[in-house]
């Protein structure tokens, strides 16, 4: 993986997140994306989803998380634009999650200051979208809490989306950001699945963040997706 100048592996306090386990429980094992893309990829891969507004970006990754699931695999969905009850709503439609490791870092309800709110074995609320250390440490949470409590080692981890978080920090804040959270991914050998919506970033911005994910999944209206993989 190529990483730009720039190259810091921390965006503040996110050296604090703690948990990084399973290395040799992944080996052999490839991640599925979908049937009906045929494609499988190596364990610790990050793979952006980026296309213009309505072109399913975030219904691909959800459909590639609830493959997952179906192969007893965890997910685990940190929403940037969405209520954790309306993506949970959303995920259910693809697959039953009920007594499966399947989790949702919200990072938008509290921002929305919708009452009380209490986190659980299923939810977890950051502040805000800009709450990144907050975002990583709870994702950290989940991933101890599949291994040490279910026994998970294989884990799909949805990020949507990107646009939400360069929209409340600066490019090199997101890119540190990434550079972290990425890192995390492969480093317990799960599957990453960022989505990105194309058009309201200029190629600068779209290039520097490219050059951090292992593939990229091109989403249009008119075509099916195209999938580009490093070799």
């Amino acid at each position: 993986m190529v990483h730009s100048a720039d190259d810091s592996r921390t965006v503040g306090p996110t050296c604090e997140w703690e948990y990084a386990e399973p290395r040799d429980s992944g080996a052999g094992i490839m991640y599925e994306l979908t049937a009906d893309l045929d494609t499988e990829v190596l364990p610790g891969t990050n793979i952006l989803i980026s296309g213009p507004p309505l072109t399913g970006k975030r219904s691909l990754a959800l459909d590639i998380l609830a493959t997952g699931v179906e192969k007893e695999e965890g997910a685990i969905i940190v929403t940037t634009k969405d209520s954790a009850t309306r993506v949970l709503d959303d995920f259910a439609r693809r697959t039953e999650y009920e007594g499966r490791p399947v989790a949702v870092v919200d990072c938008v309800t509290r921002q929305q200051g919708v009452g009380e709110v209490r986190e659980d074995k299923r939810i977890k609320y950051t502040s805000s979208p800009v709450d990144m250390t907050g975002i990583g440490i709870k994702l950290s949470e989940f991933l101890q809490a599949f291994h040490q409590d279910q026994g998970i080692s294989h884990n799909r981890i949805m990020v949507h989306s990107l646009s939400t978080l360069l929209m409340y920090a600066d490019l090199q804040t997101v890119f540190r950001f990434l550079h972290v959270f990425t890192g995390r991914i492969q480093s317990v050998d799960g599957l990453g699945v960022f989505c990105i919506d194309s058009t309201s970033h200029d190629d600068q911005a779209m290039n520097t963040l490219t050059q951090l994910f292992d593939g990229v999944i091109r989403m249009s209206e008119d075509e099916p997706p195209d999938i580009r993989l490093q070799q």
